[in-house]
């Protein structure tokens, strides 16, 4: 359930800020998954395909790091570090 909540709550961050700059697509996010997160990159690109379906995320290169560091301040979250747009 937290994992649902986490890329429901990323994917409607990543669409604020494309329609911020009248983005017509998503085309890469990248994001830092934390070492508490229970994430690895492939469950994380798993529940992403299904939350960003039908929308301009839809179908984006996901670039997903695993961090092994338990004591980041962000080890139990996702961290989203960049997003690529298309204009056209």
């Amino acid at each position: 359930m937290h994992e649902q909540a986490t890329i429901r709550d990323l994917v409607a961050t990543v669409l604020h800020v494309a329609a911020d700059n009248d983005a017509k697509r998503v085309v890469r996010i990248k994001v830092k998954l934390g070492a508490l997160s229970h994430f690895t990159p492939e469950h994380f690109e798993e529940h992403w395909v299904d939350a960003a379906a039908g929308s301009i995320a839809e179908g984006c290169k996901i670039e997903a790091e695993l961090s092994d560091d338990l004591t980041d301040p962000n080890a139990q979250g996702v961290v989203l570090e960049d997003i690529e747009i298309a204009l056209d």
